[in-house]
Formats: structure tokens, sequence, C-alpha cells
């Protein structure tokens, strides 16, 4: 029987905004208190370390999809280049570690946005919206997520403006603050920081539905890897310069409490409403992401077999998406897990390791970029893979043992005859 596949509706700036939507609103209003906490004002020396390893593997995801423009991003190019279980191994850890921040995303937008006591039934409306949403084809996500990114980048200039003209304290960006954590400091900041680049997974994840993929997501990937980069880089200068490290780690909304330092009355106004929007953007393009590669997984049985329906009419994984819905609200409801970025970024390092090593074998035709790109992309996951929160290591590789676990059981229930 031939695989259901799906239809190639979306150009260069559709991919473009659905990654920005995620990785702007992945982490930008949240991301800086764990981070200053590590590494206090050296997180700028952090983010640079994580932007260098997200470059690494965000040309290997680019290399990567040119070759193999299908679902599932680095679950189908493990399994092309590396064998099944690399393949498994990078899908498991992303498909579990995003449905995590999904329910995170879904949460931050409901505090953002929900009256006291109301937040977590409007996560779960937010949820099921957005579903919807991804429901109707893919073109209905594309323009959810230009809407969402020009709202999220509006307010965060506005935010941006209102820090910096509360001033700085210099003595928060001489040498000695920089390095006051160490170096264990700078690069478990970094670790927590990679988070922000993540959402260059959810354009190779959907490879199968974007057009001339060979051409378009590469310029995708680093197109909006470029952009996320700029932003994050001026909004840690302006809260660290208006809040200082110590403000900023101790704080749970640090982006509104530097601009809230302008005593401009409107202002806190605008960054709520920018936070709730970057939330739903990055909602919007996980959900996508998560359903794309559990289609791609199922495809191969290495998830039930069930999700690999497209639906007839908006061709779209629709089953995978109300799996993958269901469970976020499942957790929204009963977990909080706004904490979770340690755990993401756990599952998200593993999955770009599996990544550069797959590009790292590519040869001939194939390989777009150099190979030291791969080596320090693959190097650097794992690096910044163990200088986590050890919290976060011991959850991730708890969740891979599950994993492997249950392939296991699945391979040999399929090979053993009934009795």
């Amino acid at each position: 029987m031939t695989s259901p596949a799906l239809q190639r509706r979306l150009g260069l700036g559709d991919a473009v905004f659905i990654g920005l939507g995620s990785m702007v609103g992945a982490g930008v209003f949240a991301v800086w208190a764990p981070a200053a906490d590590a590494a206090g004002t050296g997180l700028l020396v952090g983010l640079a370390i994580a932007a260098v390893v997200a470059f690494g593997n965000a040309t290997s995801s680019a290399q990567l999809a040119a070759a193999y423009p299908t679902s599932g991003g680095t679950y189908a190019y493990g399994r092309a280049e590396l064998g099944p279980w690399w393949g498994f191994v990078a899908g498991w850890g992303f498909v579990i570690g995003k449905i995590a921040s999904c329910a995170a995303m879904a949460l931050t937008f409901a505090a953002y946005a929900a009256p006291a006591g109301w937040e977590r039934p409007v996560a779960i409306a937010a949820v099921v919206l957005l579903t919807a949403v991804n429901w109707f084809g893919v073109t209905r996500t594309a323009g959810a997520a230009r809407v969402i990114v020009v709202i999220s980048l509006g307010a965060l200039a506005a935010a941006i403006t209102a820090a910096f003209s509360a001033g700085a304290t210099p003595d928060w960006f001489t040498s000695e603050a920089v390095w006051a954590g160490g170096g264990y400091g700078i690069l478990q900041s970094a670790g927590l920081l990679f988070f922000a680049f993540a959402g260059y997974a959810r354009i190779a994840t959907m490879g199968e539905e974007v057009r001339d993929p060979r051409r378009v997501i590469p310029r995708a990937i680093v197109i909006a890897f470029l952009v996320a980069l700029a932003v994050y880089a001026v909004v840690a200068v302006a809260v660290l310069s208006a809040l200082g490290p110590d403000a900023v780690a101790a704080s749970t909304e640090p982006v509104a409490d530097a601009a809230a330092l302008s005593g401009w009355a409107w202002i806190d106004v605008v960054v709520r409403i920018g936070a709730a929007a970057a939330s739903l953007g990055a909602l919007v393009a996980l959900i996508a992401g998560v359903s794309r590669t559990a289609f791609a997984m199922s495809r191969e049985r290495d998830l039930p077999g069930f999700l690999d329906a497209v639906h007839p009419r908006w061709h779209v994984p629709h089953r995978a998406e109300l799996a993958a819905a269901a469970i976020v609200v499942l957790l929204v409801a009963f977990v909080d897990l706004r904490g979770a970025i340690g755990f993401s970024s756990f599952g998200v390092l593993l999955y770009y390791f599996v990544a550069n090593v797959a590009a790292f074998r590519q040869r001939g035709d194939a390989r777009r970029y150099p190979v030291a790109l791969q080596v320090v992309g693959g190097i650097g996951c794992l690096v910044l893979a163990v200088t986590l929160p050890w919290q976060s290591v011991v959850a991730g590789v708890i969740v891979v043992a599950i994993g492997v676990a249950y392939r296991t059981v699945r391979l040999r229930r399929r090979i053993t005859p009934p009795a």
C-alpha cells in the first residue's frame, strides 16, 4: 500500500515565519532568568556559544533536508544515513521533549493572557484553538505564524526601546562580572539558551509540505536562524542593561520588568500582548512539528500505525495532530511544566547530535557545508547536554530509556509469530 503523503503548499516566506514563530516564542520572554541564574552577565557568552553550536546544527539540518525532503526531520535523516535506531532515538526525544514544550508554551500564554485562577482552562482552549488552525491546512498554520510573529516582534521592539531608556550600570558588563559564574555556569546557560534556537527543526520536519524543498528549506533555516539570533542578542543586552544579572535571575517576567523601569504607563500591556502572541506562535509551530514527526514515525511503525493518516480534504496528518493535542491538554490540566526548558533542551540537543552525525556521513553532491561545522555542532550538543541542570539530564536519560524499551518490545512482537 502506498504511504500517505502531504501536499507541498509552503513557500520560502511561509517556512521562515513558521521557524521564527517557534524561535521567537520559545524563550525570548522566559529563558533569561534561568540563564542569568547560571551565569549572570556571562549569559551573553553563553548565547554566543549556543549560537555557534546552533549554526552547526542548522547547516546540518539544511544539508540533510535538501537530500531528504520528507516529513519527520532528523528522525527521517537518521534512519536514512545511520539506521533505524538512530532515527528512533532522535524522533522519540523530539516528540516527548516538544510535547512538554507545547504544554509549557500554553501555560506561558495563559500566564500573560488569563485572569487569575483561569490559567489552565485558557491554556487548554489555546491548545484546542491552534490544533483547529493546523487541522484546516498548513497554509493556515503559516498564515497564523505570520500574524503572530509580526505582533511579537513589534512588542519586543517597544520593550527593548523602553528597557534601554532606563539606562545601565557599567559594572554589570565588566570582565569580572561576565566570568563570575565560571566556565561551567556559562556552558549551562548556553545549554538553556540553546532552547531558543530549536525552532528551525520545525522547518525541517515539514519538508514534505514545502515547494522546491531542496532550495527553500536550506534558505529558510539559515534566514530564520540569523533573524532569531539578532533578536535574542538585542533582548539579552536590553534586559541585562536595565535590571542587572541578579534581578534578571530573580525575575519571573524579566522582559516586562526591564521595560517597566522606563516608567511608560502603557508598556506593560504591550509586553503582555507580545508575550502572549509569542507563546501562541511557538505553540502553533510546535504542534505542527510534533505531529509531522509522529506522522513520520507512524509510517515506519515506530509509533502506532493509525497515526499515519492524512486528511483527504485538508492534507494534514490529522490523527497525529489530535493525539499530540490530547496529550498536551492532559499535561496542561494536571502538570505545571513552565520549568520544562531544561528537559526540552536535552531532547533537542540529542536530536541535533544525531543530525550532525548523519550530515557528517554525507558525501558527494549531498554535501553543502564544511565537515567542520558538523564536528562543532555534534561535540557542542554533547557538551551542552551534559552541562544542563542535573534534573534535566536525569529526566532526559529516563525518557530515552523508556523509548528504547518501547521500540524493543514492538520489534519483538513484530517478529514473534503467534502461538
